[in-house]
């Protein structure tokens, strides 16, 4: 019995892995740049912690209804492009079949074997074939919106509650903590993302968390130009 070598390919990941990969980053950078942003202008515990559930909160629905919204539109074309493809192939499967053979043929097929390809292909799955093979459109990387929503919602949900956590369990130095807790769970998440996806471990960490801390920067600034603790506001 003939065995196959089995090989661990990563590109079938990279639908949810987009997904995952920016709502994680997004949910720790946009809660926790919120809250170092609101601790940066003098405001109290109670403000900073709302602050940081309201930003968890819109933030996953954002997350959500964009990549739903935008995942369906790709999937809207993809449905076009083969309904368009199952009329052609109904009512020119001759031309259907050169065309399919000429691509072979692109790909560096001899005429007559990539003639022989095309007719068993289309023998078997016609439409899976041109889909394939013509429009770019395969299984592992067709849209899917709602798993896209909500994997974009749960990690976004999950990359938010890390600063969150920070500041609930360390109240009296809350920025310090909020601080502490996104640099290392971005170092985390890019680690993890690069390795996930094939790529160098340390650039894919470093990468992302260089991004963070600018983020947080810019939000510490803005906080500080709004001075809203008690001698800041004259009291």
């Amino acid at each position: 019995m003939r065995k196959f070598h089995a090989e661990v390919h990563r590109s079938n990941r990279t639908g949810w892995l987009r997904a995952a990969v920016l709502g994680a980053n997004d949910g720790i950078v946009s809660v926790a740049g919120l809250m170092v942003g609101v601790a940066a202008s003098g405001a109290g515990q109670g403000v900073l912690v709302a602050t940081g559930v309201a930003g968890l909160v819109a933030g996953a629905m954002s997350m959500a209804a964009g990549e739903y919204v935008s995942v369906s539109s790709q999937a809207d074309t993809e449905r076009a492009d083969l309904r368009l493809e199952k009329r052609e192939l109904a009512e020119d499967p001759h031309n259907e079949l050169i065309e399919l053979a000429g691509i072979y043929e692109q790909r560096g097929l001899e005429p007559a074997l990539a003639r022989q390809v095309a007719e068993q292909l289309t023998a078997h799955d016609a439409l899976a074939a041109h889909a394939r093979d013509e429009l770019g459109i395969t299984e592992a990387l067709r849209a899917r919106p709602v798993q896209a929503a909500l994997a974009s919602a749960a990690a976004f949900s999950t990359g938010a509650v890390l600063p969150l956590l920070a500041a609930l369990l360390f109240p009296a130095q809350a920025r310090l903590a909020v601080i502490v807790a996104t640099l290392l769970a971005l170092l985390a998440s890019g680690a993890l993302a690069a390795r996930a996806g094939g790529a160098p471990t340390l650039r894919g960490a470093l990468r992302v968390t260089f991004w963070g801390a600018l983020a947080m920067a810019a939000a510490d600034l803005v906080g500080r130009a709004f001075d809203v603790s008690p001698s800041g506001l004259g009291g």
